[in-house]
């Protein structure tokens, strides 16, 4: 049976108690924060990309073994403004919203002019993140809106731009055991240089209350990276972070900025701007974390496209990182709504591949042009010095078919073994969660017949022995006749079922989470 992504989805504000089937651990107290799109049709007008959608917002809170369940749809600017035209008015990545053909001159020029230099959607619906005490929906625009994580109501709207000139940002920033928050974020054509901004939020929700909010106040910049070419930023979606370096992939996908200027005039959207280009190498750069400088060496690799980071880690004068990489931008063609639509038959997505990267960060003088500089003996990932003192670095895959890595965020930076991922096949959509040992390969997988899960969230078992001492939770889409969508949670180590609780209510596929714990 196949799944409806383009159907409107009500909300569900009113706290909703869930059924329970099984025993949750008395330990597993907080709140699993989803976000997603929701209303994909406003009137007579409708969107073209999956991810346009108007952000709804899920809550999943755990308290006492019970688990109660509320939605709501994230009330900015964009939600407002189409709900009052009763019709899409405000432009998403993929979708062009064009002035009812009734109105005015003055209308359509102020219209254009918005479009030439882009005001950015607020329909924050790709993640949750924390900046201090305060807890934000996010897309990747500067925009950024405040939600109250127990009711879900839509707060302030904040803009980077005020604490930072950047245009766009990442939505999965890091943390650190301190709660401080780091991130990274796109200057285009800022004082004539486009460049790429890494950037930290201390936490301050203790100590003097007057610091507390917002805490982007006390935004402070870490480095900037410039870009390899003024008019054309890469696109990126996530970095990685150890103990001591930022890992950046400046990858040959590139947004072009004067095609973005003219897609209106053009009737075109902005994805459209988004161009690969395989002939290019793809750049890594490791930059110190307390200098905030680059590393001596050049890294690069073959051209790919990366969404997300797996995470990274420091050993014996390496750098190794993890990523989830394709061969070409298919992955966000996938997502047109009638691409979807026709989602059993088969699909031109590039497979995407979990690959190891292993980063030498000191080279040796006596090493020759052609040598392989890795040498650690468990990975077949390599770097080989080329002329000028350059490296070529291939990488190791760890396995296929897979998306949307989450790991115990206690490992996060730091040697791990363990990491839990949807299974995607020649589809983007998931049928299948698994647990991958790294040292192993070792795939242990959980399905059901008509489910579709999400993203699984690894939640950790307080003063838990051993890496995958939890449990993961993910959200399941749920076809079979008679039965609702349902919160699955299974023990980390077996990767066995321990509770479900079904919702009474319809689930709607999403994107990303953030579990907040009951304490927090």
């Amino acid at each position: 049976m196949a799944y409806d992504y383009a159907k409107n989805i009500e909300e569900r504000p009113d706290p909703v108690k869930a059924d329970l089937k099984g025993n949750l651990p008395s330990w597993l107290q907080g709140t699993l924060l989803r976000n997603g799109p929701g209303i994909f049709s406003v009137g007579d007008t409708t969107y073209n990309h999956w991810f346009d959608g108007m952000a709804l917002m899920h809550s999943f809170t755990f308290k006492d073994g019970e688990v109660i369940y509320r939605s709501r749809y994230l009330r900015g600017d964009t939600y407002k403004d189409n709900m009052a035209a009763k019709r899409i008015v405000v432009s998403e990545m993929g979708t062009m919203a064009y002035p009812d053909p009734g109105k005015n001159v003055i209308s359509r020029v102020i219209t254009f002019l918005n479009h030439t230099v882009p005001d950015f959607t607020d329909n924050c619906g790709n993640n949750f993140i924390r900046y201090g005490k305060d807890y934000y929906a996010t897309s990747e625009t500067n925009y950024i809106r405040k939600v109250d994580p127990v009711t879900l109501e839509t707060q302030d709207k904040v803009d980077y731009m005020k604490y930072l000139a950047v245009n766009l940002v990442t939505s999965h920033p890091h943390y650190d055991k301190d709660g401080t928050a780091y991130n990274m974020g796109t200057s285009i054509a800022e004082k004539g240089k486009t460049k790429y901004t890494l950037f930290k939020v201390p936490d301050t929700t203790a100590g003097d209350k007057a610091n507390a909010s917002p805490a982007l106040k006390n935004l402070e910049v870490i480095c900037t990276v410039p870009c390899r070419s003024l008019l054309s930023p890469s696109y990126y979606h996530s970095f990685g972070m150890t103990d001591n370096y930022f890992i950046f992939i400046e990858q040959p996908f590139k947004l072009d900025i004067l095609k973005m200027a003219t897609a209106y005039m053009r009737g075109v959207n902005w994805a459209s701007c988004l161009k690969f280009c395989p002939e290019e190498n793809t750049l890594i750069h490791l930059i110190d974390r307390k200098t905030g400088k680059e590393v001596g060496i050049k890294y690069y690799t073959e051209a790919m496209i990366v969404y997300h980071h797996v995470n990274a880690f420091e050993e014996d004068g390496h750098v190794i990182f993890d990523v989830i990489a394709y061969e070409d931008p298919s992955l966000y063609n996938m997502f047109y709504l009638n691409v979807l639509k026709e989602q059993s038959k088969t699909s031109a997505m590039s497979v995407p591949k979990c690959k190891r990267f292993a980063l030498p960060v000191q080279t040796d003088k006596g090493i020759d042009v052609g040598d392989d500089m890795v040498k650690l003996q468990y990975t077949t990932a390599s770097a080989v010095k080329e002329k000028e003192g350059k490296l070529l670095c291939q990488p190791e895959v760890l396995c296929d078919s897979v998306e949307l890595p989450r790991i115990n965020y206690d490992f996060n930076g730091k040697k791990y073994r363990f990491v839990y991922m949807t299974c995607v096949a020649m589809t983007a959509v998931a049928t299948k969660i698994m647990k991958l040992d790294i040292e192993t390969k070792e795939r242990t997988e959980w399905s059901e017949e008509n489910c579709w899960p999400s993203e699984p969230v690894f939640i950790p078992r307080p003063n838990g022995e051993g890496e995958d001492d939890g449990v993961v939770l993910t959200t399941v889409i749920n076809s079979n006749p008679g039965e609702s969508g349902f919160i699955l949670v299974l023990d980390a180590k077996s990767f066995k079922e321990v509770a479900r609780a079904y919702m009474n209510a319809e689930l709607h596929m999403d994107m990303h989470g953030y579990f907040i714990p009951m304490e927090n």
